[in-house]
């Protein structure tokens, strides 16, 4: 799916509402693109099988069969499980503890069923080789935008937290290259900044990696790389564990792919911390 979902993308700001509303469906159901003729599908998607065929078209494709076909050659590719760990059921007795926490596993492991590898893998060695990080997170984004900073410039440095509107966003735009990566999180609500400022990346040339509801939300259609993470309504309160899980196995994967240059530079920051004693010491 990842080649379609970047077809969608390109070409989603092009396409008529119509289409935008068949695009949104395919993307959210595979699976029913697989079984189905175009003419189930435009009525499942309220639209009709013109639309799809047009559609098809319009993505690059020579019909429905061509598509339906690229479709159920993904979904037959095995896939891995990226974080076994995920799949361990934790067993707490207070009904309301264990409602929370079996809710907060299910999204997890949804939204890690629908991370393709390749495109996880993308986005790992896109935050390795990056010359400089920008991580762009506000209101409800922030708390987990500034834990990304945080361990990113532990394990690799060169990472900086976009603050909105107490940093100097020209600054940044105009030190700006084509070889700095944007780390977007945005949710609904989106936030018009987080917007902006991608956009205006963007235009300079950096690449864009974001984590967000949705292929085709504000952010995701500007971004090279899209990470869809599934939550509870709302986000901002619900969806935490499932948006922490996903930066977890980002740093982690920096971690394992990088680990010769991240003992090095977590050594570097042990042996500052020596010097300068930022934690309190347990005599």
């Amino acid at each position: 799916m990842i080649k379609i979902r970047q077809q969608i993308k390109e070409q989603y700001n092009d396409l008529t509402q119509s289409l935008k509303i068949a695009a949104n469906f395919i993307l959210d159901n595979p699976k029913l693109v697989a079984l189905y003729p175009a003419k189930e599908i435009g009525r499942l998607s309220e639209t009709s099988e013109t639309t799809v065929i047009r559609l098809c078209y319009a993505l690059g494709y020579s019909g429905y069969s061509s598509l339906q076909e690229e479709i159920r050659k993904t979904l037959l590719l095995p896939v891995e499980e990226p974080f076994q760990a995920l799949k361990k059921g934790i067993e707490i007795q207070e009904n309301v503890i264990s409602h929370v926490v079996e809710q907060d596993i299910k999204f997890i492991k949804k939204t890690f069923e629908e991370i393709e590898e390749g495109l996880f893998l993308d986005a790992v060695k896109s935050m390795i080789s990056a010359k400089k990080i920008v991580i762009v997170g506000l209101k409800g984004s922030y708390g987990v935008a500034n834990w990304l900073a945080y361990s990113l410039n532990i394990v690799r440095g060169n990472t900086i937290l976009y603050k909105g509107d107490i940093d100097d966003a020209n600054y940044l735009l105009t030190e700006m290259t084509e070889e700095w990566l944007i780390i977007a999180l945005s949710f609904p609500r989106y936030v018009e900044q987080t917007i902006s400022f991608v956009k205006a990346s963007k235009e300079k040339g950096a690449k864009i990696l974001s984590i967000t509801d949705h292929e085709l939300s504000p952010v995701g259609v500007l971004s090279d790389i899209t990470l869809k993470v599934i939550t509870q309504n709302p986000t901002g309160l619900k969806g935490m564990p499932v948006i922490t899980s996903v930066l977890n196995a980002l740093v982690s994967g920096v971690m394992v792919i990088d680990k010769k240059n991240v003992v090095e530079r977590v050594d570097k920051y042990n042996q500052t911390s020596e010097h300068y004693f930022t934690f309190h010491r347990l005599d």
